[in-house]
């Protein structure tokens, strides 16, 4: 298999290295000072379970690249999903499988609604991984888990599947072909969107999550919000989704932060649409009561 990473940012560069490292064919899709100093210097990956490394991994933008791709992960942001389904049409042969492995929720039957021809599966990932500086990935702790998986309607061979979870899992990350991707996905949607809107809402690493307190109490707010909406949605919890997600934010590095927080402090594009206010709607549809979410939507203009 050939893997084609388009976006190399926390999620995706640590894919793109830790596949590298177990001497898969990978190629990065990058951009702007990231994807020059990738050229120049090599991809640096400081990681809690792979050490220091530097990675000479071949990178060029979405409109340089010509070849074609026996995997595509999807790791972009949620809000640039539309720019790079060029470059799927591009580099898809008619085997060609595609992962989002998105934050937001309905990104996979969203792909495929805009490449019909080419087979788009569906996936999320458990990582904090983030670009700590131009050319420089940073995976934190321990836990890098990934979960991908067919919708009902979309056909792919069993051997597909296990081929990218042996490459994966070779590679030293926790893969998983997932029975029911659309459980796995909202499950996924909804723990990173209590996670982020809680850190974001009081500016606060995720060890301040994981103590007693207010700050706790909110994100058990909305995870029990999302958890009542999920239900509605007819999707069926292998365990208690409000002690699973108390469960993994308490696994995180304390000094963790999301994504969207970090965006959101840096004044740059964030994910927030997805990971509140599309929560927000979804319940309000459902008739969902959610006033936590409600409460933290006021602080950022809602």
């Amino acid at each position: 298999m050939n893997y084609l990473i388009a976006g190399t940012g926390g999620v995706g560069g640590s894919i793109a290295a830790f596949l590298t490292l177990a001497g898969k064919d990978v190629t990065c899709i990058a951009r702007g000072e990231h994807l020059a100093a990738m050229r120049r210097d090599g991809l640096r990956l400081h990681s809690g379970l792979k050490g220091e490394h530097t990675l000479r991994i071949p990178a060029c933008t979405a409109e340089e690249y010509q070849g074609k791709a026996d995997v595509i992960f999807v790791c972009v942001k949620g809000y640039s999903v539309d720019s790079i389904t060029s470059l799927i049409q591009r580099a898809a042969h008619d085997r060609t499988v595609v992962i989002p492995i998105l934050n937001v929720y309905g990104t996979g039957r969203r792909i495929q609604r805009l490449v019909p021809g080419v087979t788009v599966l569906d996936g999320c990932i458990y990582i904090v991984g983030f670009v700590s500086a131009p050319g420089e990935i940073t995976q934190m702790g321990k836990i890098f888990r990934l979960v991908y998986g067919a919708h009902k309607e979309t056909a792919v061979s069993r051997e597909t599947l296990e081929t990218v979870q042996r490459d994966l899992q070779e590679s030293g990350i926790k893969a998983e072909i997932s029975d029911d991707i659309n459980r796995d996905t909202f499950i996924k949607w909804a723990f990173i969107s209590a996670m982020a809107v809680t850190g974001a809402y009081y500016d606060v690493p995720m060890g301040e999550v994981q103590k007693p307190g207010k700050i706790r109490d909110t994100f058990v707010g909305l995870s029990q919000e999302s958890a009542e909406l999920g239900r509605r949605l007819g999707v069926e919890y292998p365990e208690d989704p409000v002690a699973y997600n108390l469960k993994v934010i308490d696994k995180l590095d304390p000094a963790s932060t999301a994504s969207m927080q970090k965006d959101l402090a840096r004044g740059h594009e964030s994910e927030i649409q997805g990971l509140l206010f599309d929560m927000i709607d979804a319940a309000e549809a459902h008739g969902v009561s959610i006033p936590t979410y409600r409460m933290v939507a006021e602080k950022f203009g809602r």
